[in-house]
């Protein structure tokens, strides 16, 4: 392992909180200063990493109780598969905007979130009409945010998987 990974690996729990909670904070950046309301899809997203960020809170606590250090491999490993559950959405999601695949009937009109700005409207009688998840609202270098998001979750599973490991060689 590198030396550089380690320090991230030996606190990986709390890595995985400040990770998950930054891109939230980035995704809300997005809607809030950025104009870009949420599809159904992206909603989801966002629940991965609050499932994450609670899993690594809960982590971070046991594992510093009595006996609670035997847990730490767990926690990872569970943050490993949300992480890769993020993964497979994101793709998901990427292959919706690329018309591979149809999404989710709630993406077609039906359903979907709403920013501040659209609820205010909403609230004083406008019709808004959610986006829809197969038109990518921002695109960054050829990847729209599905297709980040699905690369931040290769990573941050990837290293989950390593903080597993590392987890293991240092409790035997």
């Amino acid at each position: 392992m590198s030396a550089f990974l380690r320090p991230f690996l030996e606190r990986w729990r709390l890595t995985a909180l400040v990770a998950s909670l930054a891109m939230l904070a980035l995704a809300h950046a997005f809607e809030t200063f950025g104009g870009l309301a949420p599809c159904a899809l992206c909603l989801r997203a966002r629940e991965v990493y609050w499932v994450a960020a609670a899993v690594a809170l809960v982590g971070m606590l046991v594992v510093r109780m009595r006996a609670g250090a035997r847990w730490r491999w767990a926690f990872d490993a569970a943050l490993a598969a949300i992480f890769a559950f993020g993964v497979g959405l994101a793709i998901y999601h990427s292959g919706v905007e690329w018309k591979w695949w149809p999404g989710p009937t709630a993406c077609s009109g039906g359903g979907g979130g709403v920013s501040a700005g659209q609820m205010a409207d909403l609230l004083n009688g406008a019709r808004i009409q959610p986006p829809a998840c197969d038109k990518a609202a921002w695109v960054f270098l050829g990847l729209s945010m599905a297709g980040w998001n699905a690369l931040a979750s290769l990573a941050l599973a990837i290293l989950s998987v390593l903080a597993v490991g590392h987890e293991r060689r240092k409790a035997s």
